[in-house]
């Protein structure tokens, strides 16, 4: 997408902007836009390549065909909520490695909401603040979830196998020791 104005154009653009809090939002609202087609293009050419043909080509026997889209909203950092138009086939085969089918934000959003969570910030605070930070109110679940995905990682790093590594010293934690007297 190429956007050409004429210097008298983009001078009236400008004068038509009285706060640029205005333009950096139709500036944001263009990059939105912009990623969102951008993704839905590369799903498309995702599933051109599963069906392995293009567009009006006819495949032998029963094969599969492309049977539209479907709509929804994907949340990248630093960049908001995008509208990404999702290709199907007829037969309900095809699945995006693009975007994947359960996930409403990538992973670096729940990546941040998991150590903002650590840092002492409620779900409750974290679920209001994310209109502000990444374009799109998150549930307090949503923040839950995320948590939970956290404190499941911790519990797989407390719970492995320490026979094959090699340790001089073990020092036993202090909660263990408390109401145990020696």
């Amino acid at each position: 997408m190429k956007l050409e104005l004429s210097v008298a154009e983009a001078n009236e653009l400008i004068k038509s902007i009285h706060q640029p809090e205005t333009l950096f939002e139709m500036i944001r609202d263009n990059v939105r836009q912009s990623v969102g087609e951008y993704l839905s293009e590369l799903m498309s050419v995702e599933l051109t390549s599963f069906l392995g043909r293009g567009w009006y080509e006819r495949g032998g026997g029963d094969a599969n065909h492309r049977n539209g889209f479907y709509g929804r909203r994907y949340t990248l950092k630093g960049i908001g909520e995008v509208s990404v138009k999702v290709p199907r086939d007829r037969k309900g085969e095809f699945k995006s490695q693009v975007i994947p089918r359960s996930k409403q934000y990538e992973d670096a959003i729940r990546e941040d909401m998991c150590v903002m969570f650590l840092s002492g910030i409620s779900t409750r605070t974290l679920a209001l603040m994310s209109r502000r930070l990444i374009g799109r109110a998150l549930s307090h679940s949503e923040v839950s979830k995320a948590a939970k995905q956290l404190e499941d990682a911790v519990e797989a790093w407390r719970e492995r196998d320490l026979s094959e590594e090699k340790i001089k010293y073990m020092i036993p934690s202090l909660s263990i020791m408390i109401g145990h007297s020696p």
